[in-house]
Protein backbone atom coordinates (compact mmCIF):
# COMPACT_ATOMS: atom_id res chain seq x y z
CA UNK A 1 0.00 0.00 0.00
CA UNK A 2 2.50 2.25 0.95
CA UNK A 3 4.44 1.76 -2.57
CA UNK A 4 0.92 2.14 -4.23
CA UNK A 5 0.44 5.09 -2.57
CA UNK A 6 4.12 6.87 -3.25
CA UNK A 7 4.37 5.91 -6.87
CA UNK A 8 0.80 7.54 -7.93
CA UNK A 9 1.40 10.23 -6.22
CA UNK A 10 3.76 12.53 -7.62
CA UNK A 11 4.42 14.78 -4.90
CA UNK A 12 5.69 11.80 -2.46
CA UNK A 13 7.78 10.16 -5.40
CA UNK A 14 9.74 13.65 -5.35
CA UNK A 15 10.18 13.79 -1.87
CA UNK A 16 11.46 10.14 -1.98
CA UNK A 17 13.87 10.85 -5.16
CA UNK A 18 14.90 13.45 -3.29
CA UNK A 19 16.70 11.24 -0.98
CA UNK A 20 14.30 11.88 2.40
CA UNK A 21 13.57 9.20 4.37
CA UNK A 22 9.89 8.91 3.81
CA UNK A 23 7.46 6.48 5.62
CA UNK A 24 3.43 6.63 5.77
CA UNK A 25 2.21 5.26 9.47
CA UNK A 26 -1.82 4.81 8.75
CA UNK A 27 -2.66 8.24 7.51
CA UNK A 28 0.39 9.92 8.24
CA UNK A 29 3.65 10.91 5.99
CA UNK A 30 6.90 10.92 8.63
CA UNK A 31 10.48 12.24 7.25
CA UNK A 32 12.51 10.64 9.13
CA UNK A 33 15.85 12.31 10.30
CA UNK A 34 15.51 15.99 10.03
CA UNK A 35 18.90 17.74 11.58
CA UNK A 36 18.18 20.57 13.84
CA UNK A 37 19.82 22.87 16.46
CA UNK A 38 18.82 22.13 20.53
CA UNK A 39 19.18 24.79 22.97
CA UNK A 40 23.15 23.55 23.51
CA UNK A 41 23.83 24.34 20.18
CA UNK A 42 24.03 20.12 19.77
CA UNK A 43 22.85 18.52 16.04
CA UNK A 44 20.06 16.05 16.72
CA UNK A 45 17.58 14.34 14.49
CA UNK A 46 13.84 14.66 14.59
CA UNK A 47 10.96 13.20 12.78
CA UNK A 48 8.63 15.96 10.45
CA UNK A 49 5.27 14.67 10.14
CA UNK A 50 2.25 15.31 8.14
CA UNK A 51 -1.58 14.18 8.19
CA UNK A 52 -2.41 12.88 4.51
CA UNK A 53 -4.89 14.09 2.79
CA UNK A 54 -6.22 11.45 0.04
CA UNK A 55 -8.25 10.46 -2.60
CA UNK A 56 -8.15 6.90 -3.54
CA UNK A 57 -4.94 5.87 -3.62
CA UNK A 58 -2.86 9.16 -4.34
CA UNK A 59 -2.34 12.39 -2.22
CA UNK A 60 -4.84 15.86 -2.81
CA UNK A 61 -3.60 19.53 -2.12
CA UNK A 62 -2.78 19.82 2.14
CA UNK A 63 -5.57 20.95 3.82
CA UNK A 64 -3.96 22.41 6.85
CA UNK A 65 -0.74 23.98 7.06
CA UNK A 66 0.13 22.31 10.45
CA UNK A 67 3.13 20.17 10.86
CA UNK A 68 3.88 17.69 13.71
CA UNK A 69 7.39 17.22 14.90
CA UNK A 70 9.28 14.44 17.03
CA UNK A 71 11.88 16.37 18.98
CA UNK A 72 12.62 19.22 21.18
CA UNK A 73 12.11 22.68 19.94
CA UNK A 74 14.33 23.28 17.07
CA UNK A 75 16.82 26.37 17.55
CA UNK A 76 18.79 28.74 15.49
CA UNK A 77 22.10 28.39 15.27
CA UNK A 78 22.99 30.00 18.40
CA UNK A 79 20.41 27.92 20.69
CA UNK A 80 17.47 30.59 20.30
CA UNK A 81 14.49 28.53 19.49
CA UNK A 82 12.74 29.25 16.37
CA UNK A 83 9.75 31.73 17.77
CA UNK A 84 8.14 31.50 14.31
CA UNK A 85 7.34 27.72 14.09
CA UNK A 86 5.68 27.68 17.71
CA UNK A 87 2.14 26.15 17.47
CA UNK A 88 1.78 23.68 20.47
CA UNK A 89 3.37 21.22 22.41
CA UNK A 90 1.25 18.56 22.59
CA UNK A 91 2.65 14.38 23.14
CA UNK A 92 0.78 11.89 21.12
CA UNK A 93 1.83 8.50 20.08
CA UNK A 94 1.15 8.02 16.64
CA UNK A 95 2.31 4.63 15.76
CA UNK A 96 4.32 2.37 17.41
CA UNK A 97 8.00 3.90 18.18
CA UNK A 98 7.03 7.65 16.58
CA UNK A 99 5.88 10.28 19.77
CA UNK A 100 4.99 13.53 18.55
CA UNK A 101 6.25 16.63 21.08
CA UNK A 102 5.11 19.08 19.11
CA UNK A 103 3.36 20.80 16.27
CA UNK A 104 4.49 24.09 14.18
CA UNK A 105 2.66 26.60 12.41
CA UNK A 106 3.56 28.31 8.76
CA UNK A 107 1.21 29.24 6.39
CA UNK A 108 2.25 30.46 2.82
CA UNK A 109 -0.59 32.48 1.37
CA UNK A 110 -3.02 30.11 -0.61
CA UNK A 111 -1.97 27.53 1.82
CA UNK A 112 0.90 24.42 0.52
CA UNK A 113 0.85 23.29 -2.96
CA UNK A 114 1.41 19.32 -2.14
CA UNK A 115 3.26 17.68 0.34
CA UNK A 116 6.86 18.13 -1.24
CA UNK A 117 5.91 21.79 -0.85
CA UNK A 118 4.63 21.94 2.60
CA UNK A 119 7.43 19.13 3.84
CA UNK A 120 10.27 20.97 2.00
CA UNK A 121 9.26 24.52 3.31
CA UNK A 122 9.32 22.85 6.96
CA UNK A 123 13.07 20.99 6.86
CA UNK A 124 14.85 24.31 5.34
CA UNK A 125 13.36 26.51 8.11
CA UNK A 126 14.46 23.87 10.57
CA UNK A 127 17.52 22.23 8.95
CA UNK A 128 19.37 25.41 7.59
CA UNK A 129 20.67 26.56 11.43
CA UNK A 130 22.12 22.63 11.76
CA UNK A 131 23.80 23.27 8.21
CA UNK A 132 25.29 26.32 9.13
CA UNK A 133 26.76 24.47 12.33
CA UNK A 134 28.18 21.71 9.90
CA UNK A 135 27.80 21.98 6.32
CA UNK A 136 27.73 18.39 6.17
CA UNK A 137 24.67 17.30 8.04
CA UNK A 138 21.43 16.47 5.47
CA UNK A 139 17.82 15.88 5.76
CA UNK A 140 18.26 13.77 2.29
CA UNK A 141 20.17 10.41 2.94
CA UNK A 142 18.82 8.85 0.37
CA UNK A 143 17.45 6.20 2.86
CA UNK A 144 13.97 5.53 2.00
CA UNK A 145 12.05 3.61 4.72
CA UNK A 146 8.65 2.35 3.38
CA UNK A 147 5.72 1.05 5.59
CA UNK A 148 5.00 -2.89 4.66
CA UNK A 149 1.14 -2.41 4.49
CA UNK A 150 -0.04 -5.55 3.19
CA UNK A 151 -0.76 -6.90 6.72
CA UNK A 152 -3.29 -3.96 6.91
CA UNK A 153 -7.15 -5.04 7.40
CA UNK A 154 -8.07 -1.91 4.42
CA UNK A 155 -7.43 -1.63 0.67
CA UNK A 156 -6.38 1.88 1.10
CA UNK A 157 -5.00 4.02 3.94
CA UNK A 158 -7.61 5.26 7.11
CA UNK A 159 -6.26 8.64 6.96
CA UNK A 160 -9.37 9.62 8.45
CA UNK A 161 -8.46 8.39 12.19
CA UNK A 162 -4.67 10.00 11.71
CA UNK A 163 -6.54 13.04 11.06
CA UNK A 164 -8.27 12.89 14.48
CA UNK A 165 -5.13 11.90 16.14
CA UNK A 166 -6.55 8.87 17.68
CA UNK A 167 -4.59 6.07 16.16
CA UNK A 168 -3.33 4.85 19.27
CA UNK A 169 -7.04 3.89 20.72
CA UNK A 170 -8.01 2.34 16.87
CA UNK A 171 -5.39 -0.13 17.86
CA UNK A 172 -7.15 -1.58 20.56
CA UNK A 173 -10.09 -2.63 17.85
CA UNK A 174 -7.42 -5.32 16.11
CA UNK A 175 -9.24 -8.06 16.76
CA UNK A 176 -8.40 -11.24 15.03
CA UNK A 177 -11.67 -12.78 14.67
CA UNK A 178 -15.19 -11.18 15.00
CA UNK A 179 -18.20 -12.78 14.00
CA UNK A 180 -21.78 -11.20 12.87
CA UNK A 181 -24.63 -13.72 13.45
CA UNK A 182 -27.51 -12.42 11.05
CA UNK A 183 -27.11 -9.57 8.42
CA UNK A 184 -30.84 -8.20 9.01
CA UNK A 185 -31.32 -4.75 9.06
CA UNK A 186 -29.24 -4.45 12.12
CA UNK A 187 -26.85 -7.02 11.36
CA UNK A 188 -25.91 -5.27 8.28
CA UNK A 189 -25.40 -1.87 9.58
CA UNK A 190 -23.05 -3.73 12.36
CA UNK A 191 -20.95 -4.88 9.79
CA UNK A 192 -21.21 -1.09 7.95
CA UNK A 193 -19.50 0.21 11.54
CA UNK A 194 -17.26 -3.22 12.09
CA UNK A 195 -15.95 -2.60 8.24
CA UNK A 196 -14.44 0.94 9.41
CA UNK A 197 -12.10 -0.89 12.28
CA UNK A 198 -9.09 -2.92 12.31
CA UNK A 199 -10.48 -6.28 12.82
CA UNK A 200 -8.51 -8.69 10.98
CA UNK A 201 -11.27 -10.93 9.96
CA UNK A 202 -15.22 -10.78 9.87
CA UNK A 203 -16.96 -13.68 9.58
CA UNK A 204 -20.95 -13.43 8.50
CA UNK A 205 -23.43 -15.81 9.32
CA UNK A 206 -26.62 -16.11 7.29
CA UNK A 207 -28.60 -18.57 5.69
CA UNK A 208 -31.36 -15.93 4.12
CA UNK A 209 -31.10 -14.19 0.53
CA UNK A 210 -31.37 -10.90 0.20
CA UNK A 211 -34.87 -9.65 -0.81
CA UNK A 212 -36.04 -6.27 -2.48
CA UNK A 213 -37.38 -5.61 1.29
CA UNK A 214 -33.66 -5.71 2.95
CA UNK A 215 -32.84 -3.10 0.38
CA UNK A 216 -35.27 -0.84 2.34
CA UNK A 217 -33.89 -1.54 6.07
CA UNK A 218 -30.09 -1.78 5.21
CA UNK A 219 -27.04 -0.04 3.78
CA UNK A 220 -25.79 -0.17 0.31
CA UNK A 221 -28.70 0.00 -2.09
CA UNK A 222 -28.39 -3.05 -4.75
CA UNK A 223 -29.04 -2.73 -8.43
CA UNK A 224 -32.46 -4.27 -10.14
CA UNK A 225 -30.31 -6.33 -11.47
CA UNK A 226 -28.85 -7.48 -7.99
CA UNK A 227 -31.92 -8.00 -6.49
CA UNK A 228 -33.16 -10.53 -9.35
CA UNK A 229 -30.51 -12.64 -8.73
CA UNK A 230 -31.58 -12.93 -5.28
CA UNK A 231 -27.82 -13.56 -3.66
CA UNK A 232 -27.59 -14.44 -0.24
CA UNK A 233 -27.06 -11.89 2.38
CA UNK A 234 -23.89 -12.78 3.84
CA UNK A 235 -22.31 -12.96 -0.24
CA UNK A 236 -24.11 -9.04 -1.03
CA UNK A 237 -22.76 -7.50 1.66
CA UNK A 238 -18.89 -9.34 1.23
CA UNK A 239 -19.03 -8.03 -2.60
CA UNK A 240 -19.77 -4.22 -1.30
CA UNK A 241 -17.64 -4.21 1.40
CA UNK A 242 -14.83 -6.62 0.16
CA UNK A 243 -13.96 -3.37 -1.69
CA UNK A 244 -12.85 -1.55 1.43
CA UNK A 245 -11.96 -4.38 3.80
CA UNK A 246 -9.95 -7.17 3.86
CA UNK A 247 -10.74 -10.96 5.23
CA UNK A 248 -14.43 -10.45 4.89
CA UNK A 249 -15.29 -13.88 5.43
CA UNK A 250 -18.95 -15.70 4.90
CA UNK A 251 -21.28 -18.38 6.04
CA UNK A 252 -24.35 -19.09 4.19
CA UNK A 253 -26.25 -21.28 7.01
CA UNK A 254 -28.67 -20.87 10.15
CA UNK A 255 -26.68 -21.72 13.18
CA UNK A 256 -27.85 -24.23 15.22
CA UNK A 257 -27.26 -27.24 17.72
CA UNK A 258 -25.74 -29.17 14.11
CA UNK A 259 -23.47 -26.50 13.95
CA UNK A 260 -22.83 -24.23 16.59
CA UNK A 261 -19.10 -25.39 16.82
CA UNK A 262 -18.11 -23.27 14.31
CA UNK A 263 -18.38 -20.46 16.72
CA UNK A 264 -14.66 -21.61 18.45
CA UNK A 265 -11.71 -19.40 18.05
CA UNK A 266 -13.75 -15.99 18.25
CA UNK A 267 -12.52 -13.01 19.45
CA UNK A 268 -15.98 -11.79 19.53
CA UNK A 269 -19.25 -11.68 18.59
CA UNK A 270 -22.83 -9.95 17.54
CA UNK A 271 -26.12 -11.28 17.75
CA UNK A 272 -28.43 -9.95 15.20
CA UNK A 273 -30.49 -13.04 14.85
CA UNK A 274 -34.35 -13.38 15.29
CA UNK A 275 -35.86 -15.29 17.86
CA UNK A 276 -35.53 -18.48 16.64
CA UNK A 277 -34.84 -21.70 17.63
CA UNK A 278 -31.32 -22.71 17.89
CA UNK A 279 -30.49 -18.85 19.06
CA UNK A 280 -30.22 -20.30 22.77
CA UNK A 281 -28.23 -22.75 21.34
CA UNK A 282 -25.68 -20.21 20.02
CA UNK A 283 -25.51 -18.34 23.62
CA UNK A 284 -24.56 -21.82 25.10
CA UNK A 285 -21.97 -22.34 22.65
CA UNK A 286 -20.89 -18.81 22.94
CA UNK A 287 -20.32 -19.25 26.58
CA UNK A 288 -18.56 -22.31 26.65
CA UNK A 289 -15.95 -20.96 23.87
CA UNK A 290 -15.28 -18.36 26.25
CA UNK A 291 -16.68 -15.66 23.52
CA UNK A 292 -17.75 -11.90 24.62
CA UNK A 293 -20.87 -10.93 22.94
CA UNK A 294 -23.31 -8.17 22.58
CA UNK A 295 -26.81 -9.31 21.64
CA UNK A 296 -29.07 -6.67 19.90
CA UNK A 297 -33.31 -6.43 19.73
CA UNK A 298 -35.48 -4.29 18.45
CA UNK A 299 -39.67 -4.09 19.32
CA UNK A 300 -41.56 -1.79 17.35
CA UNK A 301 -45.31 -1.76 17.23
CA UNK A 302 -47.72 0.00 15.44
CA UNK A 303 -49.96 2.11 17.52
CA UNK A 304 -53.13 4.76 16.67
CA UNK A 305 -50.77 7.79 17.32
CA UNK A 306 -47.45 6.25 15.61
CA UNK A 307 -44.78 3.77 15.58
CA UNK A 308 -43.55 2.91 19.13
CA UNK A 309 -41.28 1.02 20.52
CA UNK A 310 -37.78 0.01 22.00
CA UNK A 311 -34.41 -1.03 21.74
CA UNK A 312 -32.07 -3.43 23.28
CA UNK A 313 -28.16 -4.64 23.80
CA UNK A 314 -27.28 -7.21 26.28
CA UNK A 315 -23.41 -7.37 26.68
CA UNK A 316 -22.45 -11.05 28.01
CA UNK A 317 -18.41 -11.35 29.08
CA UNK A 318 -16.92 -13.97 30.60
CA UNK A 319 -17.27 -12.17 33.66
CA UNK A 320 -20.98 -11.22 33.38
CA UNK A 321 -22.95 -13.46 32.15
CA UNK A 322 -25.45 -14.48 34.30
CA UNK A 323 -28.20 -11.37 33.97
CA UNK A 324 -28.98 -13.41 30.78
CA UNK A 325 -30.56 -16.17 32.04
CA UNK A 326 -30.95 -14.84 35.95
CA UNK A 327 -33.19 -11.21 34.27
CA UNK A 328 -34.10 -13.08 30.57
CA UNK A 329 -32.08 -10.31 29.08
CA UNK A 330 -32.45 -12.30 26.28
CA UNK A 331 -35.49 -13.67 24.70
CA UNK A 332 -35.23 -16.88 23.27
CA UNK A 333 -37.91 -19.19 22.05
CA UNK A 334 -39.98 -20.98 24.64
CA UNK A 335 -38.21 -19.30 27.30
CA UNK A 336 -41.75 -18.31 29.40
CA UNK A 337 -41.19 -14.70 29.15
CA UNK A 338 -42.68 -12.69 26.83
CA UNK A 339 -40.55 -11.62 23.96
CA UNK A 340 -41.73 -7.35 23.84
CA UNK A 341 -38.94 -7.39 20.80
CA UNK A 342 -40.28 -10.03 18.20
CA UNK A 343 -41.93 -7.71 15.95
CA UNK A 344 -41.52 -7.93 12.70
CA UNK A 345 -41.89 -4.12 11.85
CA UNK A 346 -37.87 -2.59 11.18
CA UNK A 347 -37.27 1.07 10.17
CA UNK A 348 -33.58 1.65 8.71
CA UNK A 349 -32.82 4.71 11.24
CA UNK A 350 -33.82 2.39 14.49
CA UNK A 351 -32.51 -0.70 12.72
CA UNK A 352 -28.75 2.11 12.19
CA UNK A 353 -28.79 3.40 15.93
CA UNK A 354 -29.33 -0.09 17.50
CA UNK A 355 -26.30 -1.59 15.67
CA UNK A 356 -24.72 2.24 16.86
CA UNK A 357 -25.69 1.29 20.30
CA UNK A 358 -23.80 -2.11 20.04
CA UNK A 359 -20.83 -0.98 18.37
CA UNK A 360 -20.09 1.62 21.04
CA UNK A 361 -20.76 -0.86 23.66
CA UNK A 362 -18.27 -3.04 22.23
CA UNK A 363 -15.66 -0.51 21.62
CA UNK A 364 -16.06 0.75 25.26
CA UNK A 365 -15.69 -3.05 26.02
CA UNK A 366 -11.92 -2.54 23.97
CA UNK A 367 -11.25 0.70 25.78
CA UNK A 368 -11.56 2.71 22.40
CA UNK A 369 -14.65 4.90 24.20
CA UNK A 370 -14.13 5.62 27.93
CA UNK A 371 -16.36 2.76 30.43
CA UNK A 372 -17.47 4.91 33.21
CA UNK A 373 -20.11 2.14 34.11
CA UNK A 374 -19.60 -0.78 32.68
CA UNK A 375 -23.57 -1.40 31.72
CA UNK A 376 -24.13 -5.02 30.61
CA UNK A 377 -28.14 -4.31 29.52
CA UNK A 378 -28.91 -0.91 27.49
CA UNK A 379 -32.63 0.17 26.66
CA UNK A 380 -33.72 3.15 24.04
CA UNK A 381 -37.01 3.86 24.43
CA UNK A 382 -38.62 5.63 21.27
CA UNK A 383 -41.21 7.46 22.94
CA UNK A 384 -39.62 9.78 25.42
CA UNK A 385 -36.08 9.73 24.42
CA UNK A 386 -34.67 7.67 27.01
CA UNK A 387 -31.82 5.36 27.63
CA UNK A 388 -31.64 2.99 30.73
CA UNK A 389 -28.23 1.34 31.73
CA UNK A 390 -28.62 -1.64 33.67
CA UNK A 391 -26.64 -4.70 34.85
Amino acid sequence: MSPTLINHSADLKYLQDDGYELEILGGYLVLHNIPYVDSVRKIRRGKLISTLDLSGDRTTKPTTHIALFAGEHPCDKNGNKLRHLEHATNENTIADGVTVNRSFSCKPPGGYKDYHDKMTTYVAMISNHAEQIDRGVTARTFQVIESDDDDSPFYYIDNATSRAGINVHAQKLALTKVAILGLGGTGSYVLDHVSKTLVREIHVFDGDRFGQHNAFRSPCPPTIEQLRERPYKVEYFRDRYSVMHRGIFTHPIYLDETNAQELSGFDFAFLCMDDRPGKETVIRKLEEFIVPFIDTGMGIEDCTDGLRGVLRVTTSTPDHRDHVWKKHRIPVTDSGVKNIYASNIQISELNSLNASFAVIRWKKYLGFFADLEDEHFTTYTLDGNAVTNED
